[in-house]
């Protein structure tokens, strides 16, 4: 199935590895082919999505990118996004398919949906005939850069600027070719995660193996799963890795961390929800995926009347997750220390369903790849907070791109040239 969408020029792939995680959504959905697009429609902003999803009640896939923020709130971004991907984009495609454990659902304009199914379940599987490269991972952040920008942020936190920064730092290859499902399936046999995800727009690739949700809307209830809090598993030994759990739920900066978001999360969601619907529906939570422990929060509320994702999304986005608090302030020093354009990492991907309702997935553990300009980026950040020790955040951040390195490092790639 995930082949047979790839042969289109853009395709939406999300699966959640079947994993029991709150609010379960779709097993595994994917739109491809075009229909029509915000491209076609010139809607390159919020007020022109608006438009185009007005166009009908129809399904959409499509992502927003963090650099949203610039219109959102009147910022701006001054490095270049080499991986090519624009600040918003969603498409209505030829094709959805709903794969669940029990069966297949097709829907097509016009086609037949014997055949469709017929041809997904008899595409023949490319062959690979690539051979190993040597991958050099670059850091856009030396180690001891990285350090003293930690210790320029705490001074901020110290002087009341703000309270939490998320602070992310690139790492890179350039002139690279590789295979991209090939790539997707071995990250996501590396580190299977409940909103992965294969999306294809042109010869842009996103390739994701995220765990955490930014947003979902189900008839007028608005649910956001903000993750803060991380510690290595240890696999092979059970007592350490309880005792890493425990750890984690008791640690006074982790909760700190994510208690902030929290807060910084309800205040988004009142902008859009009924006075005194936000409610927290889980503090702490602890959930285990296959690299790390993660500390998950869950807060909902009930959409006011009237307000439609367009509205949702300029209350939210970029989510607190991935910024800190004061939301705006934290932006503004996101811009002056961080060292590469966000792009669509730490944005967001999903699908709007017909009658509205939708899911996005916050895209962090993630490749992007650009096949026109042979360019490969991934990123990896951590909260900052009075607590933070320098060295703990560095580690963390390349504990969060082990699985990336490993997939890379592992690939067989076709020659540079």
């Amino acid at each position: 199935m995930l082949h047979w969408v790839n042969q289109f020029n853009i395709c939406c792939f999300l699966d959640n590895n079947q994993y029991d995680f709150p609010q379960h959504s779709k097993e595994c959905l994917a739109g491809a082919g075009l229909y029509s697009s915000t491209k076609d429609a010139a809607a390159h902003t919020l007020a022109g999505l608006r438009d185009f999803l007005g166009s009908g009640d129809d399904w959409f896939f499509g992502h927003l990118s963090y650099d949203l923020k610039n219109e959102i709130d009147n910022l701006q971004s001054s490095f270049q996004d080499k991986t090519g991907f624009s600040n918003l984009f969603f498409f209505i495609p030829e094709y959805v398919l709903q794969l669940d454990e029990n069966q297949l659902q097709v829907g097509s304009f016009g086609s037949d949906h014997e055949e469709i199914f017929s041809s997904i379940i008899h595409f023949s599987l490319p062959g690979t005939s690539m051979k190993m490269a040597e991958v050099m991972v670059k850091q856009k952040i030396d180690k001891e850069s990285y350090l003293n920008t930690i210790k320029a942020i705490k001074e901020h936190i110290r002087r009341g600027d703000c309270y939490e920064l998320n602070f992310c730092q690139e790492f890179y290859v350039e002139n690279i070719i590789i295979d991209p499902i090939n790539v997707f399936l071995k990250l996501g046999s590396i580190s299977p995660n409940p909103f992965a995800a294969f999306y294809k727009n042109g010869n842009h690739f996103l390739l994701c193996a995220s765990p955490e949700r930014y947003i979902k809307k189900t008839g007028q209830r608005l649910i956001s799963q903000p993750i803060k809090g991380t510690a290595i598993r240890f696999l092979n030994d059970m007592e350490r890795d309880h005792f890493q759990r425990h750890s984690l739920l008791q640690s006074q900066k982790e909760r700190s961390e994510n208690v902030m978001v929290v807060d910084l999360v309800r205040n988004d969601l009142a902008k859009v929800c009924i006075e005194g619907s936000v409610e927290v529906d889980e503090l702490f939570g602890i959930y285990s995926f296959p690299q790390v422990h993660q500390m998950i929060s869950t807060i909902s509320g009930k959409l006011k009347p009237g307000k439609d994702f367009v509205d949702i999304i300029r209350a939210t986005f970029p989510m607190g997750s991935m910024t800190g608090a004061p939301k705006r302030k934290v932006m503004q020093l996101i811009e002056k220390y961080e060292k590469s354009r966000r792009g669509l990492f730490s944005g967001a991907l999903g699908y709007i369903a017909p009658g509205g309702d939708f899911d996005f997935n916050v895209v962090i553990r993630s490749i992007l790849y650009n096949a026109e300009d042979r360019y490969l980026s991934f990123s990896t950040g951590s909260a900052i907070t009075h607590y933070s020790d320098p060295e703990a955040e560095y580690a963390e951040c390349m504990l969060k791109g082990e699985a990336m390195r490993r997939v890379l490092e592992g690939e067989e790639m076709g020659n540079k040239e």
